[in-house]
């Protein structure tokens, strides 16, 4: 039994672009990838425009409470944290990727110290190291205890306000990139549009020519306009509000992906979805951005109680609370159904007072704006959809198989994290490519190439939009049917939901699909949700991220990626 065919649009219906700009690369996301890669560039190419969805200060990274990963202390090794990143990845991480992100790592972190990111200092001054889920030696770096993402996004967003009015470099905030630009096959070959580990030929793929972009302000950068250019980097962050509930912020729309999806661009690995096993529980109509209680919490000493006061991890894994995430998300998940329970409980009340407020202050902040006092009482925590380790396949140094289109961060699949994460080796990774990413750019616009932007070709068909309306039933769908836990009847049934979505945007006389911000987003979640569920069912064992009951074991058959892309006619295309 298989699937019935699917097709997604190839662009977003759109207005005619009201103005137009050309640049040398465009750097989409103001992350931590995105935010690197646009430094990196500043001098390196005459001119770089760097493309945010919300302010500069917005992107993912703010939110990151747990700690950047690398070998820092004399004790440690590249090679060790080599080691748990593989045993993290179920098997499917790319040792040579995992390697780069481990051996380059240590400088990466150094650098943005020199940046001015301020780390937690231990007693010598030096930067004080701790432990988290699934490492084997102290080696995860804080800032501000539990605002490490939100420290490295200040003293990043600090460097680019430096040179805001450098000429070499232009900022457009607010502005939701539409699609990208692509030219004609002939012009590839000259571009080196192969993907450098040879996943996928990009024999027959278009060129990368600008984007096209909504900016919502005023002046000559408003509305709809067209960027071209020969390079796009993108940082656009994940998938989040593809499910009903997630840590990520509201602008996670999985942008990035779909576009580079409806550009020609192979995605792989999407199956691979990180529900963080420790967010907040806050009833069972929550939905959007939950607080996440950070992995360094387990790493501190908590326990994971069931609603009757039972710790139940040290009979899952031998690292008990600190087994990797999927581990612990499924055992959740496994003791909520066998307690009848909607949560289970996080007990911290050992820690005391005094530490919890030194150690995690925006995380005792948070709870308490809640009513919570986790000094005195357990907090109820369920698995929400945190991060994805699926995304636009890239070689080592961020190239997709369309040419001139790179991919950092979350957005991109570098093989790094197979089936699952290890934590806090998500700011390393984005930091780490898009290092790689921007020196590659940079080499080879040194070496004559990137200097033409090739004619953009005229729009594909197949524009459609899906309500902004469909959202909830996306979500919905999604979490029912693709969330922890999934069988081959639950992935079935949400793809003929998501089908259904599709067709009522087409059919029904009262869904309003105009071109917007909202109904991009949603066609955006739409995309990613379908090639998701479809890469979801086709994996017919349980590894990492993704869990099958109907195939609860892994299979040394499937040690192998799930790649995805559609055809010219918007055939979605799983393999």
């Amino acid at each position: 039994m298989s699937l019935p065919p699917a097709r997604l649009a190839r662009a977003l219906a759109a207005p005619e672009p009201g103005w137009s700009t050309r640049v040398d690369a465009v750097v989409v996301g103001s992350g931590i990838a995105g935010l690197t890669a646009a430094l990196e560039l500043r001098t390196r190419v005459p001119r770089v425009l760097l493309v945010t969805k919300g302010e500069l200060s917005s992107g993912s990274t703010v939110w990151a409470q747990g700690g950047i990963a690398a070998a820092l202390h004399p004790s440690d090794t590249p090679e060790a944290h080599l080691q748990d990143t593989l045993g993290a990845g179920g098997g499917l991480s790319d040792p040579e990727a995992a390697g780069v992100l481990v051996t380059e790592g240590p400088e990466r972190v150094r650098e943005l110290v020199a940046r001015g990111a301020v780390f937690d200092a231990d007693a010598a001054g030096g930067i004080a190291l701790t432990r988290e889920g699934g490492h084997r030696a102290d080696r995860i770096a804080h800032a501000g205890g539990d605002a490490t993402g939100a420290e490295i996004s200040r003293a990043l967003v600090a460097q680019i306000e430096a040179v805001r009015n450098d000429p070499g470099i232009e900022i457009i905030e607010h502005a939701l990139v539409l699609d990208i630009l692509t030219g004609t096959p002939a012009s590839a070959e000259a571009r080196g549009g192969a993907l450098g580990r040879g996943a996928v030929s990009s024999a027959d793929a278009r060129p990368v020519a600008g984007v096209t972009l909504h900016v919502r302000g005023e002046g000559s950068r408003d509305g709809v306009g067209a960027v071209l250019a020969p390079v796009v980097i993108l940082a656009t962050g994940g998938i989040g509000q593809v499910f009903r509930s997630s840590t990520n912020p509201a602008g996670a729309t999985g942008d990035g992906i779909a576009a580079a999806l409806r550009a020609g661009a192979v995605v792989g690995d999407l199956e691979f979805v990180q529900f963080h096993p420790t967010v907040l529980w806050l009833g069972s109509g929550a939905k959007g951005q939950l607080p996440l209680i950070s992995e360094a919490v387990r790493g501190e000493g908590a326990l994971l109680l069931d609603v009757d006061g039972h710790r139940f991890m040290p009979g899952v894994h031998e690292m008990a609370e600190l087994a990797p995430r999927d581990v612990v998300a499924h055992a959740i998940v496994r003791q909520m159904a066998a307690t009848s329970a909607d949560n289970v409980l996080l007990d911290v009340r050992h820690l005391g007072r005094g530490f919890l407020g030194e150690r995690f202050p925006t995380i005792t902040k948070r709870l308490g704006e809640l009513g919570i006092d986790w000094s005195e009482e357990p907090v109820p925590v369920a698995p929400a959809q945190h991060y994805h380790s699926g995304g636009v396949v890239t070689d080592l140094a961020g190239r997709t198989n369309v040419p001139g289109l790179y991919a950092v961060g979350e957005v991109a699949c570098t093989g790094v994290h197979g089936a699952n994460r290890l934590a806090s080796n998500s700011l390393l990774e984005g930091l780490v490519f898009a290092y790689r990413a921007a020196r590659d750019v940079a080499g080879r616009y040194a070496a004559g190439e990137f200097r033409d932007v090739p004619e953009p070709a005229g729009r594909p068909g197949g524009q459609a939009l899906i309500a902004a309306t469909s959202r909830s039933k996306i979500q919905k769908a999604m979490s029912h049917g693709t969330g922890v836990i999934r069988t081959a009847k639950s992935l079935t049934r949400t793809d003929e939901k998501l089908s259904a979505i599709r067709a009522d945007a087409h059919r029904a006389a009262d869904v309003i699909a105009a071109p917007q911000a909202a109904e991009w987003e949603t066609t955006n979640l739409y995309q990613v949700a379908r090639a998701l569920t479809r890469a979801a069912w086709l994996r017919t064992e349980s590894r990492g991220g993704h869990f099958r009951a109907d195939h609860p074991a892994p299979d040394p058959d499937w040690r192998r990626r799930v790649l995805i892309s559609l055809s010219d006619d918007g055939a979605l295309r799983v393999r």
